[in-house]
């Protein structure tokens, strides 16, 4: 184990995170709200912190192997939401350190569940601070280092692996970094290009920029307590729609509309299952909700602003879907689990996942009746390994798993029902945002104890990270020299 090089990838990262909380204290220091302090406090915490780390330790030998890169990923994420909650202390925005966390790691997550009860006359720089959470973490601040530190981007594969929403990350050039770059880019554009539109569509500069950003980030913080609805514009809601359609999409295949790769885009099978899904659920819904809203044109309306910001795990929301008729809740509840396409920036099993276990099932069944015949489990139009689909099959398992133990340790408190603590656990593993009944769209989380929160907030660094970096942790020889 480097222990050196563990210890100097985190200096890099405390000091980006510095970095990062430049654009909110400059709006801070232009409104003038009183938070200016708290968030140059908190950077002068982390530089000291992290400057020594990353400029007094003598790494040695630079390749990461798995040992490292996980131990990297989850410290780096732990660090990262730890001092990230500093802010919201100091600024008395959220007093409480638990709370703090809890919001901490909900925004690097993309999770966007949230503590806050009153939206009204919040600090704005803290609160763009919170929304950008959402923004660095989306892509993942592992690759952002490794996309602005040149050095570290030779022999990183397990880091990237360990952080990257999905199975894989598609290395679309030969140099780690490179991809990085691109992807960043990438993220960068789509994120400016949201923020426009909106501004067309009605929203002032911070609101754009704020909702720009939980879009981007598939996380769904949002200024405003009725979260998008308090917009109440269709523009805004259709506008909405498509980009979190847009970042649940895998960012290889923007790369290859970039470089006119375009059959690989219509011969990508995880986006025609993640488009076909998307479709079907909202047709589904919209049927359902038709008695509800009267007309065709509000129920789709409603129907797939809340299909594509559960299914990219957004978790933004124009109406209260808790309150929704039986089957309506059944879908959103099944879509919490499925996700958005491996490569992007949305959480839950993603697409290529389900796809693999479905068909792995229905050979399972075939094979039941046909026993001699030789049948192939087929995705992107290659054969799937056997040794993949025990990995995936094995990975659904470990994330029920994590739900169901999740949900029985929150539910001790005693607090709340089934339902409630169920969706709580599972809105967290999934990085969705808000459940069921008093975690809904017009609830909060505010009303666990510390215990529950602190399992919460664990969740959701294991769902953002894949599960496996964070169960690593409790691996003993993770931490031996050899």
């Amino acid at each position: 184990m480097n222990k050196r090089l563990v210890a100097y990838m985190q200096g890099a990262v405390l000091l980006i995170e510095a970095a990062c909380m430049t654009p909110a204290l400059v709006i801070a220091l232009f409104q003038q709200d009183g938070d200016a302090w708290a968030l140059g406090a908190t950077m002068l915490i982390l530089i000291a912190i992290g400057a020594p780390l990353r400029f007094l330790v003598r790494p040695g030998e630079r390749n990461l192997r798995a040992r490292e890169g996980f131990l990297t990923v989850a410290l780096a994420w732990i660090a990262l939401s730890c001092f990230g909650a500093l802010p919201f202390v100091f600024s008395g925005m959220i007093p409480n350190y638990i709370d703090a966390l809890f919001e901490s790691v909900s925004g690097f997550t993309t999770t966007g569940a949230t503590v806050l009860e009153n939206f009204d006359n919040l600090p704005q720089g803290i609160m763009f601070w919170r929304s950008f959470t959402h923004w660095i973490g989306g892509m993942g601040v592992l690759v952002l280092t490794l996309a602005l530190v040149p050095q570290l981007s030779e022999r990183t594969s397990h880091l990237v692996k360990a952080e990257s929403p999905g199975p894989t990350l598609s290395k679309i050039v030969p140099k780690m970094g490179d991809t990085a770059k691109i992807f960043y880019i990438i993220y960068l554009i789509l994120t400016i290009l949201e923020f426009i539109v909106l501004m067309i569509a009605g929203m002032n500069p911070y609101d754009a920029a704020i909702h720009a950003m939980g879009t981007a980030g598939t996380g769904g913080f949002s200024n405003y307590a009725a979260s998008v609805g308090a917009f109440a514009s269709p523009v805004i809601d259709v506008a909405i729609t498509v980009f979190m359609v847009m970042f649940g999409i895998n960012f290889a295949l923007y790369y290859c509309a970039i470089t006119g790769n375009w059959r690989g885009i219509v011969k990508s099978e995880e986006l025609r299952w993640y488009l076909g899904i998307f479709l079907t659920v909202t047709a589904a819904i919209t049927v359902v909700l038709l008695p509800q809203y009267g007309t065709v044109g509000n129920a789709l309306r409603y129907a797939s602003f809340q299909v594509a910001s559960i299914m990219s795990t957004t978790g933004y929301a124009t109406a209260d879907f808790s309150l929704w008729p039986v089957a309506a809740r059944m879908l959103i509840f099944m879509l919490m689990f499925i996700g958005a396409c491996a490569g992007s920036t949305a959480g839950g099993m993603k697409i290529c996942r389900i796809a693999m276990l479905w068909k792995q099932g229905v050979r399972s069944v075939r094979h039941t009746f046909q026993p001699r015949k030789v049948q192939v489990v087929r995705f992107e139009g290659k054969g799937v390994d056997d040794t993949l689909l025990r990995e995936t099959a094995s990975f659904a398992f470990v994330y029920i798993a994590m739900v169901l133990i999740g949900a029985v340790l929150i539910a001790f408190e005693g607090k709340y029902d089934i339902e409630t603590n169920l969706s709580a656990a599972l809105t967290c593993v999934s990085n969705v945002g808000p459940g069921f009944n008093a975690v809904g769209p017009a609830g909060n989380f505010a009303g666990y104890g510390p215990f529950a929160k602190v399992v919460l907030s664990l969740l959701m660094l294991a769902g953002r990270l894949e599960l496996y970096p964070m169960l690593a942790l409790l691996y003993p020889a993770l931490w031996r020299k050899q």
